[in-house]
């Protein structure tokens, strides 16, 4: 019997982690794995509304949570709005290959709590300026892997993708980190043989 895996995706405001996850839909139904959404907004469930919208995952597989509080509030310090939902996903849709948990966009510092979510990605764009990864916030140096997305900005923001690379591959010399341009679908299929090779067929949960 497959247990469902539960990804994390965080990253700032506008970075592209709704995105990120549209792109993915179609690529995991594809390879015929079932998938269901959670999503962390403050007082809304824009996100959610937008995946629901979307035609690339049936409605009722995307739930929205309305934080209340700082959105790394509900995925660190108190999960327990999310782990319920994503239970109840698991239980009432069930078999369910992978459950994303987005959360609302947080800062640097932001982390999933283990008992929430088995992998986590963590998603930045270049357009927030070349020195984000010597900032060495939290989700930078410990996500599993790091997404630098917006690529395709970086020669109209002034951004140094190389600067970024050499100092990613020191800040993160062990841990994975993707450079994309979600928008146009540059890099999807790399997270996706990322999240295959990590989690999705490891034996740990099948």
């Amino acid at each position: 019997m497959t247990t469902t895996v539960r990804v994390g995706v965080g990253g700032p405001v506008g970075s592209g982690k709704t995105r990120l996850i549209e792109r993915l839909l179609p690529l995991l139904h594809e390879r015929g794995l079932r998938v269901a959404v959670i999503t962390n907004d403050l007082v809304t469930k824009e996100d959610a509304e937008r995946l629901q919208g979307s035609g690339v995952i049936a409605p009722e597989l995307v739930v929205g949570v309305e934080t209340g509080a700082c959105p790394h509030t509900a995925i660190r310090e108190d999960p327990s709005l999310n782990i319920a939902e994503a239970e109840r996903l698991e239980r009432e849709y069930a078999p369910l290959d992978v459950v994303f948990v987005e959360s609302g966009g947080d800062n640097l510092a932001a982390t999933f709590s283990a008992d929430l979510v088995d992998h986590w990605i963590y998603v930045i764009d270049v357009s927030a300026g070349d020195d984000i990864p010597r900032k060495r916030g939290l989700g930078i140096t410990q996500c599993d892997l790091l997404v630098v997305n917006k690529v395709d900005l970086a020669p109209h923001v002034g951004a140094d993708l190389e600067r970024m690379r050499a100092d990613l591959a020191l800040i993160r010399p062990e841990r994975p980190t993707l450079f994309t341009d979600l928008r146009g679908g540059v890099g999807a299929g790399q997270i996706l043989e990322h999240l295959l090779a990590a989690v999705l067929f490891d034996p740990a949960h099948v």
